[in-house]
């Protein structure tokens, strides 16, 4: 079988699962979006690897267990999610070590946690992409009925941000006063707090 490489397109907040989230997977070579539901955890732990502004005062799990295989000499060579069933995906971690190469059983979410920390690449097998992939429409056209409004895919958006309340919250800050709050939240290890500020100064920035 053949294998398609898949590149992180963001996380959305599950408007159906408390504390869930969905983790969009992109085609590199295609349209098509890999969707997985993830814990909220997972979710902190991925978006803090994607974004490099925001740095943990101590580790997180997989930033331990990239501390650890490091100082073991073990090296993540790629990601596999090999089988869909019922719903949920499972995946394989491929280590290396010595030039012995072992596969590694994980869920979707910490393998691809682990990925991110270690510049692997991802992958996964055409028939699950035909299977489970779909083609994301990210703005609905304007007047159009948005019937799947309650779907986890609903208006992708940032980690952990629903945007109207962040905007509402954070709207009236200056910029000095977001970057203080940010690097507070950091401190503090609120890590969903961190990313609506974040999200916050790069709207402005960008303007």
């Amino acid at each position: 079988m053949s294998l398609v490489k898949l590149t992180i397109k963001g996380i959305s907040y599950s408007q159906t699962q408390n504390g869930a989230y969905a983790l969009i997977l992109n085609e590199v070579d295609g349209d098509r979006k890999l969707p997985i539901v993830i814990g909220a955890f997972e979710a902190q732990s991925i978006a803090i690897a994607l974004e490099k502004e925001i740095r943990p005062p101590r580790p997180l799990t997989h930033d331990l267990f990239k501390n650890f295989a490091e100082r073991f000499d073990i090296v993540v060579k790629q990601v596999i999610i090999h089988k869909l069933v019922d719903g949920v995906f499972y995946s394989s971690i491929i280590c290396e070590r010595d030039k012995i190469e072992e596969i590694i059983d994980a869920r979707t979410s910490d393998a691809i946690a682990l990925a991110l920390r270690f510049s692997a690449p991802i992958f996964t097998y055409k028939n699950i992409l035909d299977k489970a992939g779909i083609y994301l429409k990210a703005n609905p056209a304007e007047g159009e009925k948005h019937e799947e409004s309650d779907d986890v895919l609903s208006t992708p958006e940032t980690f952990g941000m629903e945007a109207s309340r962040a905007g509402d919250t954070y709207a009236q800050l200056s910029l000095s006063e977001l970057h203080e709050q940010l690097q507070n939240a950091v401190q503090d290890e609120d890590y969903e707090k961190a990313a609506k500020i974040r999200d916050e100064i790069s709207k402005r920035e960008s303007n």
